[in-house]
């Protein structure tokens, strides 16, 4: 079976949102397939965000967002990629680089200056994906507060 990557549509919406919640469970979220569903739509819809779907055969198995950016330095934008998941059943065949890749060349088409993403220190299989896709680990120091 062929893998697609492709920029999301609205027709996208409901596989998209059961990827996200799964997402979002990954991340110790409650499951809430509605949540996912109205923050996806409202995202695609206002422009706030790109999605691209990826799709094993017919099935949509993983998919990553980005969000614009600017950097005043720079004075260019920037995109960053917030969000990126590959179903288990789907894992270790691609995926994941396909998207990091369609993600760069979407910026890349767009101008923007730098791309850049975040993981938690100890999600080694991800971090391990990404610096075999080229991408490079620095040692800024991000700061937090949550405000809930």
């Amino acid at each position: 079976m062929d893998t697609t990557i492709a920029r999301a549509v609205p027709a996208d919406l409901e596989a998209l949102a059961v990827l996200f919640d799964a997402y979002r469970q990954f991340y110790g979220q409650p499951p809430d397939p509605a949540r996912a569903r109205d923050w996806l739509r409202a995202r695609l819809r206002f422009g706030e965000s790109v999605v691209f779907v990826a799709r094993h055969g017919d099935a949509a198995v993983g998919f990553a967002q980005l969000y614009p950016m600017y950097s005043s330095v720079r004075t260019a934008r920037t995109w960053i990629l917030n969000d990126l998941f590959v179903a288990q059943s789907a894992r270790r065949l691609g995926i994941a680089t396909a998207l990091l890749e369609a993600s760069e060349a979407f910026a890349r088409a767009d101008g923007a200056a730098a791309i850049s993403l975040e993981t938690h220190r100890d999600n080694g299989p991800a971090r391990a994906a990404y610096r075999a896709a080229g991408w490079q680990e620095d040692d800024t120091q991000w700061y937090s507060r949550s405000l809930d």
